[in-house]
């Protein structure tokens, strides 16, 4: 399941994935042109006040052009507890960061994140600060893999790195 954009984000811009949780929010960044996301930080505060001012200097730094919110559903596709709340921190950012926001089905994100530690070799109590960032990379990913999907592919380049332009 994933929500859809109302219109194509620039080729170059940048967007911003985040695994929300009660007591942690996971961030990842990626780019639209590169197709990658990449784990950034995680944010520790319990009150949406101390995480909107957390995310508000991360959504500074980094100016993304979407959100990417993950929406946590049970094995059987029904939503989780924590996916109504998923749902409000997305408003919350929609409202204080005019941006848009679409969601993605989260469901395994942090068992696909644990294992990619895993492979790095990080186990056990290392993996705690790291896994929501990696989750909410594993959730950005999965929206930047589909969203590339739905563009249309850009015309080869020439042997000089130049896009030929159409006859």
């Amino acid at each position: 399941m994933m929500s859809k954009l109302s219109r194509p984000l620039p080729a170059h811009s940048t967007v911003m994935g985040f695994d929300f949780g009660e007591k942690r929010i996971g961030v990842a960044i990626g780019n639209i042109s590169i197709g990658v996301a990449t784990p950034l930080t995680t944010v520790h505060a319990e009150s949406n006040v101390d995480r909107l001012v957390a995310v508000g200097k991360v959504v500074g730094e980094w100016q993304p052009a979407l959100f990417v919110v993950g929406q946590p559903h049970h094995a059987d596709d029904q939503p989780h507890e924590v996916a109504h709340l998923a749902k409000k921190f997305g408003n919350r950012l929609q409202e204080n960061f005019k941006r848009p926001v679409v969601y993605v089905d989260e469901t395994l994100s942090s068992m696909e994140a644990s294992s990619a530690l895993v492979e790095r070799g990080i186990t056990g109590r290392e993996q705690k600060d790291k896994l929501d960032a990696f989750a909410a990379a594993v959730i950005l990913q999965s929206w930047l893999d589909e969203y590339a999907k739905t563009q249309p592919e850009a015309a080869p380049l020439d042997k000089e790195g130049v896009q030929p332009h159409a006859a």
